[in-house]
């Protein structure tokens, strides 16, 4: 049985792994949870992961969830080349070094942005406060300059050489703010090379296929308000849940 693969292409880290697995031609299964129609909250879905959230694997009867460990547990089950989680001791380290950051040091700043200016004012039909969309640009700023100036520095990928998970964890996260219209790296060269030769070691159609969803989230917004307004409303519904 191949794996089974439940994701949102939306979702930074669901892309990640979806790359992941393409790229190194690993078979699998595409079962599409969709995040704002809230199908994470599913009877069906919290019995696979009781967590409700995306990504999760099912590997015959073994579950794994959370991007990370799925990507290392793919990498050791089917040998994929080296470069991506090297067997160097600390080159790994590296790698392992960014990925415990991004939680918390990119992850968050890069998701504000995207919400507060791709998400909340066309769902809510309202701008939302200016000082909170700039305020999150400015933290996202400085997470920027911070993954160039600790983990990406003068190298051509994070762990050296070649590109690494830690890359490709990057990566992700930084086009998620396109889709509200915000480049982060916008008038950073070094950057900006960066990213043209990840996108290179992935495969730009690949690479295209899995942002297409993000990039395109004003046009798909559109389209759902003008032939899926009850769509709309569960979304803001979900966008919205826990807010007063």
């Amino acid at each position: 049985m191949a794996l089974q693969y439940y994701g949102d292409l939306n979702s930074q880290p669901c892309r990640s792994v979806y790359i992941f697995l393409k790229k190194n031609n690993i078979p699998f299964e595409f079962k599409e949870v969709r995040l704002f129609m809230g199908e994470q909250y599913s009877e069906q879905f919290q019995k696979l992961n009781p967590l409700r959230k995306v990504p999760v694997i099912k590997d015959g009867d073994f579950v794994l969830s959370e991007s990370v460990s799925i990507l290392k547990y793919l990498a050791g089950k089917y040998q994929t080349p080296d470069h991506w989680y090297p067997g160097d001791l600390q080159r790994r380290a590296r790698v392992d070094e960014y990925l415990d950051w991004q939680h918390s040091g990119l992850r968050p700043q890069a998701s504000r942005v995207f919400l507060l200016k791709g998400m909340v004012p066309f769902i809510s039909g309202s701008p939302g406060p200016a000082a909170g969309a700039k305020e999150a640009v400015e933290e996202l700023t400085q997470s920027v300059e911070k993954f160039q100036q600790k983990f990406l520095q003068d190298k051509p990928y994070v762990a050296g050489a070649d590109i690494s998970l830690a890359d490709l964890v990057a990566i992700v996260e930084l086009m998620q703010p396109l889709g509200g219209g915000h480049d982060p790296l916008d008038g950073s060269a070094p950057l900006t090379a960066w990213r043209e030769r990840v996108k290179k070691a992935i495969g730009r159609e690949l690479f295209d296929e899995v942002h297409g969803p993000v990039l395109n989230t004003q046009q798909s917004l559109e389209s759902i308000s003008q032939k899926q307004p009850e769509l709309l409303d569960a979304m803001k519904k979900m966008l919205f849940k826990g807010r007063k």
